[in-house]
């Protein structure tokens, strides 16, 4: 029995043998490397480039991009456009413009920076990247918002700089066009402080409008109160003496305390303005010139260089010191015409000037198609209480007796501005080809000189010394300065 269970372990141990070498694969060798794969490029490696270059901070103004946002045109001394610009026809909520308003920032995008007419506002830009700004002004987000032709890249540069970092919420200084608590007194010593010089105690020494509807100080305060505030933030565009708030540190409450102060003050000056029209009320209202002959002209026979609309002018036949032919439009000057002078019309009372004016008196002498009632009133003024007779500050040799030291320094002050030291900056005949200066006026026509001195010119927002609370001697001082000025 033992020999048969070894013979049979044997066998199935032999099986086993011959089972393990023929069902299995055979063993190979551990490889000893990954197999090789096929032959590749080397991967290209992409060089290495540099960081974006940031924007350059930008440097400029922002005060005088206030002054742009408001007129560039003014600021810049360029001819505005002549064309009203596309984006303003573009928008039917608009309205009728003069093409130069439609080209200025302010009208469409408003003193409150919240827009206007149908124009978005430009909060959301205050604090954006100037750069950003810029580039929008120059036509990035719109072609037709592209201002590069009309300003250059420093100017468009401050009005961006403006738009980014000057805004502020108006209502925190003006609600419903008032003053959030303002002080008219404080407002007063703030005013007399820094803003006389030009306009005056009462603010009426210089008329931004024409004399159809005067736009003084108090005029802007009260109908305009954002646009005021605005001015006062940054000044006035192309007038460098206006000073700017800001530049003064003047804090939310000092704005309000002005406001305060000039919403009180007069919004008329009905002496300057009748003065202003007795000089040329075809100018000074803005007014289309009779083309004939007024009747009474055709009367007389010794001037006959004036025709039109130059022979309704009181100044024509009056003369400008008020004497006609017997002052310096005398027989044998080249102003003669022979009609008498109006300074003893003074004495009139307002009923029988107006007769006079609105041809009552004479049906020659009538002016109503040319001077509503308000027009009428005011040459009323002027005649009862603006005529000075100056003939005693001015001598035979047509020179000022005044002070020239003094008049220097008035001159300096206030006509300087707009005049030069030399008072050479504006020539009044250049669209003629001629030459007229300050100093061609004065010793040509002083009379003339002291007459716009007093009231202002025509249609023009030169300050009238009357306003500036100046005396007939201090703008007899001013004559005598001017009469040292450059003729040429």
């Amino acid at each position: 029995m033992m020999k048969k269970m070894l013979i049979l372990t044997g066998v199935l141990l032999v099986l086993a043998a011959v089972l393990a070498a023929c069902g299995s694969p055979a063993a190979t060798a551990a490889p000893t490397a990954a197999p090789a794969l096929p032959a590749t490029a080397a991967p290209t490696v992409a060089p290495a480039t540099e960081a974006p270059t940031a924007a350059p901070e930008l440097t400029g103004d922002s005060l005088r991009g206030g002054k742009l946002y408001d007129i560039w045109f003014e600021e810049l001394a360029v001819d505005p456009p002549q064309e009203v610009n596309p984006l303003w026809l573009d928008n039917a909520k608009a309205g009728d413009t003069a093409p130069e308003d439609s080209y200025r920032c302010a009208p469409c995008h408003g003193f409150d920076f919240k827009g206007d007419l149908g124009f978005v506002g430009i909060e959301a830009d205050a604090g954006k990247d100037p750069n950003v700004i810029l580039a929008a002004l120059k036509g990035s987000t719109n072609p037709k918002h592209d201002f590069s032709a009309f300003m250059d890249d420093q100017a468009l540069t401050d009005l961006a700089l403006f738009v980014s970092n000057e805004q502020i919420d108006v209502t925190t200084i003006v609600t419903d066009g008032k003053p959030n608590n303002g002080n008219a007194e404080a407002g007063k010593t703030l005013f007399e402080n820094n803003c006389i010089d030009c306009h005056g105690h009462q603010a009426l020494g210089i008329n931004f409008g024409n004399d159809a509807e005067p736009e003084y100080p108090a005029t802007i305060a009260n109908d305009g109160t954002v646009e005021f505030l605005f001015k006062m933030r940054f000044g006035q565009p192309g007038r460098p003496k206006m000073p700017a708030g800001i530049d003064n540190s003047w804090k939310n409450q000092d704005y309000a305390d002005i406001i305060a102060y000039v919403q009180s003050l007069p919004a008329a000056s009905p002496i300057t303005e009748g003065g202003r029209l007795y000089n040329d009320w075809i100018t000074a209202l803005g007014a289309t010139a009779p083309t004939s002959d007024m009747p009474l002209w055709k009367t007389q026979t010794a001037n006959t260089t004036l025709t039109g609309g130059d022979t309704w002018l009181c100044s024509s036949c009056h003369g400008m010191d008020y004497k006609g032919k017997d002052g310096v439009n005398a027989k044998d000057t080249e102003g003669y015409t022979g009609f008498p002078g109006i300074l003893e019309a003074q004495k009139m009372s307002e009923a029988d000037l107006t007769a006079w004016l609105d041809g009552s008196k004479n049906k020659q002498h009538n002016y109503k198609d040319y001077f509503n009632a308000d027009a009428m009133t005011r040459m009323v003024a002027f005649i009862q209480k603006g005529m000075v007779d100056y003939t005693s500050f001015v001598g035979a040799d047509g020179k000022s007796t005044g002070d020239a030291t003094h008049g220097k320094v008035l001159f300096t002050t206030v006509c300087k501005v707009c005049h030069g030291d030399d008072g050479k900056t504006l020539n009044f005949m250049q669209d003629e080809g001629g030459i007229e200066y300050v100093g061609t006026v004065a010793n040509d026509d002083p009379f003339a000189l002291l007459h716009v001195a007093t009231v202002g010119f025509p249609g023009e927002p030169m300050p009238a010394g009357l306003n500036l609370g100046w005396s007939a001697q201090d703008i007899a001082d001013v004559l005598a300065w001017a009469q040292s000025l450059p003729t040429k």
